[in-house]
């Protein structure tokens, strides 16, 4: 008899654990539920009149290859574009500062850019050089990030190079942020080598080796589509509508009824049962049919950022920027609402119309509520505000685009992984055949939403054989 599998979620976990499985098992009947109307999830791009603009997630990291091997196997290969490379910046000390050469998430590997920056004080130098004199230090599960990098190399590095650069990508204040959640490679090197900066040394010849072995290939770390972000989303609905998924939007679940062989999902017009079910949603929705299971609760304490995404778009006359690079991210000791910026004509030059300029910028913080206090229009002008402290606007831009992302960061706080080891343990075993993923779990990144699909996937088989 023909097994079914119901997927509770069209973002990029749904439609990949829905493309995995039909690789491995094209027999399997597969459904998705999608509440809204439209497949992605937060990744939206706006396309009009020669603009590509990305209003969630902008980009993907290269190295995760998982994303690029499925966009080949779609047919996306010949749209893939790797990111011009070029100096980006941190604002501190109200002023931009170009990044270090040669370092990894702030951490520097060569000596000679460090020393050079004005960044950071001989001091605080001085301070991040006795990591090489010290050993590696002993946790017994998990420290936070803040924690971690402070002993390693300091107070003034941690402020002024790493926090900026690693607290956006988790929207969760550092000293909070889980080490083995989000970095746990940093410590694995540490030990390792006993110096964080020597396994960072380390790390950076493995990856030049790696480029070695593809000379010819671009130098940017992050990839792209020529249409964008969605276009990916749309050809990977298409490949699995095509393989016989059914995907149900406008569809939302009320309940999961749990029967002793099968997973009954019930919407408002119908109740169907599945032999397996995936839930690929955030955890603010999967915990409404899991509610009165005690071992998921740590989900009903846990936090969320709310961030908005603020597009500008200029006319190249009417603003003025001498720098040259891709954009910058804000020291926390800066007063601004803002937390990055993309100066994203220059980083992908393909989303832009010739003589226009486009920037996006972030707002949104753990703790603040600027994004919810504030209308579209007052959230621009703040951000025109803060930007006016790197660059001149001599006019209006040709139109902004303020996209929010209500509680849509899930914070990793410092014990994130040791409940999620336990919570995923015990679905396992109290719920055959059933997988819960996606971003509240594990990493944020869209290549590492389709590592975990791909993991529940193969358990999920596994079970159903």
């Amino acid at each position: 008899m023909t097994k079914s599998i119901a997927i509770i979620g069209a973002g990029i976990t749904g439609l990949s654990s829905a493309y995995f499985i039909k690789k491995q098992r094209p027999d399997i009947n597969v459904t998705i539920y999608e509440a809204s109307g439209r497949a992605g999830g937060k990744i939206q791009t706006y396309r009009s009149e020669g603009y590509t603009i990305e209003l969630g997630p902008e980009s993907y990291l290269g190295r995760k290859q998982i994303m690029t091997d499925i966009a080949k196997d779609i047919g996306l290969e010949n749209d893939l574009i790797t990111n011009q490379t070029g100096q980006s910046y941190i604002y501190a000390k109200n002023k931009l500062f170009p990044i270090p050469g040669g370092s990894i998430l702030g951490i520097p590997t060569d000596i000679k850019p460090f020393l050079q920056t004005r960044l950071i004080s001989p001091l605080g130098k001085l301070r991040a050089g006795l990591d090489l004199f010290k050993s590696a230090m002993t946790i017994d599960n998990d420290i936070s990030v803040g924690a971690f990098f402070r002993q390693r190399l300091g107070d003034e590095v941690l402020e002024n190079l790493i926090e900026p650069l690693m607290g956006g990508i988790y929207g969760t204040n550092i000293d909070d942020l889980s080490l083995m959640s989000t970095f746990p490679e940093f410590k694995k090197r540490e030990e390792q080598f006993g110096s964080l900066i020597k396994g960072m040394k380390y790390e950076k010849a493995q990856r030049q080796k790696q480029r070695q072995l593809y000379p010819g290939a671009p130098k940017g770390q992050f990839k792209q589509f020529r249409n964008g972000l969605s276009s990916f989303i749309e050809s990977l609905m298409e490949y699995v509508l095509n393989q016989g998924v059914e995907i149900k939007f406008n569809t939302p679940v009320s309940d999961i009824n749990i029967y002793q062989k099968k997973y009954e999902i019930v919407t408002e017009h119908e109740n169907i049962a599945y032999d397996s079910l995936l839930v690929a949603t955030p955890y603010q929705t999967f915990m409404k049919w899991f509610k009165k299971d005690p071992a998921l609760d740590y989900f009903n304490t846990m936090a969320s950022t709310t961030v908005a995404t603020v597009v500008l778009a200029f006319d190249e006359a009417n603003i003025e920027n001498t720098y040259d690079g891709t954009g910058f991210v804000i020291a926390r000791t800066s007063n601004t609402d803002i937390t990055a910026c993309t100066w994203t004509s220059k980083k992908w030059p393909f989303t832009t119309p010739e003589g226009k300029v486009l920037i996006r910028a972030y707002v949104g913080k753990p703790g603040d509520t600027v994004v919810d206090d504030h209308t579209d229009e007052e959230i621009v002008t703040i951000v025109k505000r803060d930007l006016s402290q790197m660059m001149t606007f001599k006019g209006n831009p040709d139109f902004s685009i303020v996209n929010r992302l209500p509680n849509s960061m899930p914070q990793y706080r410092v014990g994130h992984i040791d409940q999620i080891n336990k919570i995923q343990s015990h679905i396992r075993s109290s719920y055959p055949r059933l997988r819960i993923t996606g971003a509240s779990f594990e990493a944020v990144g869209l290549p590492d939403c389709i590592q975990q699909g791909k993991q529940a996937v193969d358990e999920l088989l596994m079970e159903l054989n």
